[in-house]
Order: structure tokens, then C-alpha cells, then sequence
């Protein structure tokens, strides 16, 4: 049995193309978030699940020895964590907005959790709000009704507040923004299983990874056969969920080693900090936490995808890294250039109309954007198909 809080496209997905054993052999059921669903693993009720990582670390850190339950594969490369407040209570995006302030949140919720984590990072004090304990299902509620300022929760999970609040009446303040670098829900497995049965597990996670592979390539099939479980989900509202998970599932990490693994310096300084900030007597080992054996082959978790590292037409001045494409054919070189910059173009056409300087070495270079784009409606020499395939042809590689 599975024991988890996974999005319902993603469970539908997996049940239609779990092969061997057959759907009829696999139990899924909702979860009461990741605390709840790593003690079912533990004590056997349940085989697998999915939880969180910091959580996962908390438990092993109380349980030391052998590990009673191991990650396998992560599904968020980073928390989706958010606090949504009102903008009317004085909330903005800055997470000091939120001194004084009465939060929701449910007892055990990994949000919850990790928030001394953001309040050490950005030198606030933890108790910096007072917390309001509250029903998962209540949250909108609470929220949408003014008895508090705010509420936590996973990013995608909040597409249901934003049906009934607008976007101009709301804060979202997302904990990766404040500087964390924390890994997610992952999918779990108990030790036992994982000895015993090694190649159910790993059929398992080959299911897993090519649904949400396949979800990546097209949502529409995927939400259809949740629609069929939950007659009365609202397609449209799915596809933005959908939309929001992606951004977390296919993080800028994912380019580098696939969906569904890890970078292990990663995971050892998300366990430096659950330790020190939970005050945990022991610090388990990345090693012991994940188990990376039974992963799909790197080539099977390969997304290429609109949300993977999503490259907006306007970009803050900040560092990044970009892969310069030449021109096309028949076009002569762009007149503007200065070395070691970059322009994001791929006919001179194009570049006139996007005022960043031009790198001169066909390589990858860090580079710094100094000015916004043209709006292309203004620019007299690019039409909108011009400046959409000009972004298809611009490849991001990393952020700094």
C-alpha cells in the first residue's frame, strides 16, 4: 500500500501504467502529511509513500541505527513551501511583513516545520507571528473569511484559495526565495521492502518516473483520468495546479542529473540545518537517508519541457549562465558587440530589437543582463513569431 499526499494526476498516472503487479495489486491512499505517512512506513502498515525530506531527516535522527525508512526517488527538487497572507493585513512579499501577524497551519505540516529554517536563514526571530492551528480543509476558510493573515501552504495545493480570492489580494512569500535550498516530498519506502523486494520497488519508481515524465510532455491525459476518479475536479483549476507543481518537480537542478535525484552536498546541508535548528541529539547520513540504487536510468528522467528552467521575456538583473546560438544563415554578424556579454538572439533582426550586449565567443560564459528587452509590439523589426522562436532557440543553462 501506498501512503501518500502525491497530486492526483501523478496517482492516476501511475496506476494506469503500473504493469507488473497489475493496478489491482496496489492501494493507494490519501495522506495526512509526511509525519503521519513515514510512521505508517515505519511501523509496516504501509509499504511506500511519500513524504518530506526534512521530516524523513527528523525521524531517522530519533530513531538512529538502521534506517527504518529511505527516500528513492525525490518528486519536488525544492519545497514548494509558501505563506499566503492578506495584503490588507499589511503582508507583502518581504517575510518581516509578517511580525505580529496570526498564521494558520496545520500541527504537523511540513511548512509548519520548516520555518525556523527560513527565520535562521534571513536572521528573524522563530516566533517572529503567532500560529493558529488549523484543519488541512480549513485553511481557505480561516483565510478567505479574515480570521487570519495568513496561511502556509504548498504552493500548488493553494490553486483552491486563489479560485476564491484574487491575485491582487494576496501575498505569496515562497521560502526558496528567502534563500533555502530544501528538497521536498519524495517518494519513501521501508527498508524491509526495499530488501525484500528490490524489483517491485524499482518497477515501481519506472511507473512513478514515466508518469510524470509523460505529465511534463502533456498534462491533459493525466488530469482527464483524474477527472474520471474525481468527476466533480474542475479541469482548468488542475491544469494550473499542474502548473505550479512543475515549477517545483523540474527546479533549474533537474537540467543537470534528471527529475527524481538528488545533489548529495544538496541534501548533507539541508541535514546541517534540520539538525541544528530542531536542536536532533544525531545527525543521520546522507547515504542512509537516500537510496539512489534502484533510480531509473538518467535517460528515462530526462524532461524537456516548457516548465523545465522556464526563461521569462523579462529578466531582473541578476547572474546567469546561457548558451549562445549563431546566426542564422545568409544573416551578417549583429554590428553591436562588447566581449564577455551577451545578446539572447538568433538573427541580427532579432537583436536590434533586444538591447543586450553580444557575446563573441560561441561558449557558455557568465554573463550579467543589462537592460530589459523591448517589448516586441513596440519594435518595428520583430514580429511576436520572431521574438517566440527567438526564445525557442535560447537555452538556459543555470542560475547563479
Amino acid at each position: 500500500m501506498f501512503s501518500s499526499v502525491l497530486p492526483e494526476h501523478s496517482i492516476n498516472s501511475i496506476i494506469k501504467q503500473f504493469s507488473n503487479p497489475t493496478p489491482k495489486d496496489v492501494t493507494i491512499d490519501v495522506g495526512a502529511g509526511s509525519v503521519t505517512s513515514i510512521t505508517r512506513i515505519a511501523s509496516g502498515v504501509y509499504q511506500m509513500g511519500l513524504g518530506d525530506i526534512s521530516s524523513l531527516v527528523e525521524f531517522n535522527a530519533q530513531n538512529p541505527g538502521t534506517p527504518l525508512v529511505q527516500a528513492l526517488y525525490q518528486y519536488y527538487n525544492r519545497a514548494p513551501f509558501v505563506i499566503i497572507g492578506r495584503k490588507d493585513r499589511g503582508i507583502t512579499t518581504d517575510f518581516r511583513s509578517l511580525e505580529g501577524k496570526k498564521i494558520a497551519a496545520a500541527a504537523v505540516e511540513s511548512t509548519r516545520r520548516a520555518w525556523p529554517v527560513v527565520a535562521r536563514k534571513l536572521g528573524l526571530k522563530p516566533d517572529l507571528f503567532a500560529w493558529s492551528t488549523t484543519d488541512f480543509s480549513a485553511r481557505d476558510n480561516v483565510l478567505v473569511r479574515g480570521d487570519v493573515d495568513g496561511a502556509t501552504y504548498f504552493h500548488d495545493s493553494a490553486v483552491s484559495l486563489f479560485s476564491r480570492m484574487k491575485p491582487d489580494e494576496v501575498s505569496v512569500l515562497q521560502y526558496a526565495n528567502a534563500g533555502v535550498n530544501l528538497y521536498g516530498n519524495a517518494i519513501l519506502a521501508s527498508s524491509s521492502m526495499i530488501a525484500q523486494n528490490p524489483k517491485l520497488v524499482a518497477g515501481f519508481l519506472r511507473a512513478s518516473n514515466r508518469a510524470i515524465v509523460e505529465t511534463f510532455a502533456n498534462p491533459l491525459p493525466a488530469i482527464a483520468a483524474t477527472k474520471q476518479r474525481e468527476p466533480i475536479l474542475d479541469e482548468k483549476v488542475e491544469l494550473d495546479r499542474w502548473n505550479l507543481t512543475a515549477q517545483y518537480v523540474g527546479a533549474p537542478d533537474t537540467r543537470g542529473h534528471g527529475i527524481g535525484d538528488i545533489r548529495k552536498l544538496v541534501l548533507e546541508q539541508q541535514v546541517d540545518e534540520v539538525v541544528e535548528v530542531f536542536g536532533l541529539k544525531s545527525k543521520p547520513s546522507a547515504d542512509g537517508l537516500f537510496n539512489l540504487a534502484m533510480l531509473p536510468p538518467k535517460a528515462e528522467r530526462a524532461v524537456k519541457s516548457r516548465w523545465i528552467n522556464h526563461l521569462p521575456p523579462t529578466i531582473s538583473t541578476r547572474r546567469m549562465a546561457a548558451t549562445f546560438f549563431k546566426p542564422s544563415p545568409g544573416h551578417a554578424p549583429p554590428a553591436r558587440r562588447a566581449t564577455g556579454r551577451l545578446a539572447l538572439s538568433s538573427s541580427p533582426q532579432t537583436a536590434a530589437c533586444w538591447p543586450r550586449r553580444i557575446a563573441t565567443r560561441p561558449r557558455p560564459v557568465i554573463a550579467r543582463v543589462t537592460q530589459k528587452p523591448t517589448p516586441y509590439a513596440l519594435c518595428p523589426k520583430a514580429s511576436a513569431a520572431r521574438f517566440w522562436r527567438m526564445r525557442r532557440f535560447t537555452r538556459l543553462v543555470s542560475l547563479a
